[in-house]
């Protein structure tokens, strides 16, 4: 998709196209529209970069029980998976 937003003169003179990315990435990600990996994507940053913009910005990750489950669930996996490898 491609979004056109007219800006003011001087701003639009100042402002270059990846930092108004950046903008929009992390607008939407504070409002919970998108995911950090969306937002990142958006911006065409590593997420790693867009989680140091955030905390510049204070603006805090949306990470709650469910996501810290998920992230157990995963690494158990990963742990038998890797487990089963090293006998083999």
């Amino acid at each position: 998709m491609t979004i056109t937003v007219p800006l003011p003169l001087a701003l639009e003179q100042t402002m270059q196209p990846a930092r108004a990315k950046l903008h929009l990435a992390i607008g939407a990600f504070a409002a919970n529209e998108v995911t950090l990996g969306q937002a990142a994507e958006i911006a065409g940053v590593s997420q790693t970069e867009l989680m140091r913009e955030l905390s510049i910005r204070h603006i805090p990750l949306h990470y709650d029980r469910d996501d810290f489950a998920d992230d157990l669930k995963g690494i158990a996996t990963l742990s038998v998976k890797l487990d089963h490898g090293s006998h083999q």
